[in-house]
């Protein structure tokens, strides 16, 4: 019987670490890499076709609901399990909508980590107690699943608009997404105008409130 592979994203070490060594210990699962962020997990998930991705929500250079869609989008046999420290019905809601099977919050895990990998590894979806009733909300009122967020900004724009709020140029947003300066100035240009901010500065609080980017 083939192994369970899971690669498991996250942007501390400590975390990764600790995290291997509950899969490991699992007969029949094992660990086929780690990713120290989003855009690494991307491109880990599409090298190595994992059954399974843990994948933390605050990383940097790509966040992890973004890494969460363009893995589901290349890697369809892949499913997502979201471990994170925060949630909102916001970001429940948005999770639901890309299609990962399951909401851990990391204060859970050293009790359901394997209870929700065993649930996602059988095709069943798992959520934490604390977004239990977000989650039943949503499909009592499933309009609130599909209310547009973040402006309508495309996923490239939402890449962009984290890397500008984590500090960088436009210069260094090009060279990250290999873009040309001008078609990164551009994205920088349609995202201010879509959701009708000013400055750079307005464009970091938006992201940091909207969970986008964090502070690190």
């Amino acid at each position: 019987m083939n192994a369970y592979r899971i690669l498991i994203a996250d942007d501390h070490e400590v975390v990764r670490r600790g995290i291997r060594a509950m899969v490991e210990s699992h007969p029949g699962w094992e660990v086929c890499g780690e990713a120290k962020d989003g855009r690494e997990a991307l491109e880990l998930a599409r090298e190595a076709r994992p059954d399974l991705v843990l994948l933390d929500v605050g990383m940097p250079n790509l966040n992890g609901l973004e890494a969460a869609r363009q893995i589901l989008a290349s890697c369809t046999a892949t499913q997502i399990l979201i471990l994170t420290m925060h949630y909102s019905p916001q970001l429940v809601r948005e999770i639901l909508a890309v299609g990962a099977r399951g909401f851990l919050l990391k204060s859970d895990a050293g009790r359901d980590l394997v209870i929700a990998i065993e649930a996602v590894q059988s095709h069943r979806t798992f959520f934490t107690s604390q977004v239990t009733q977000i989650v039943v909300d949503g499909y009592l009122n499933p309009d609130e699943l599909e209310r547009p967020a973040r402006g309508n900004l495309t996923p490239r724009e939402r890449e962009v608009l984290q890397l500008l709020a984590e500090g960088k140029t436009s210069k260094e947003v090009a060279v990250a997404l290999n873009l040309s300066v001008k078609t990164a100035e551009t994205h920088r240009t349609n995202i201010m105008r879509k959701l009708d901010l000013h400055s750079v500065a307005d464009l970091t609080l938006y992201a940091l409130r909207k969970g986008i980017a964090q502070i690190f």
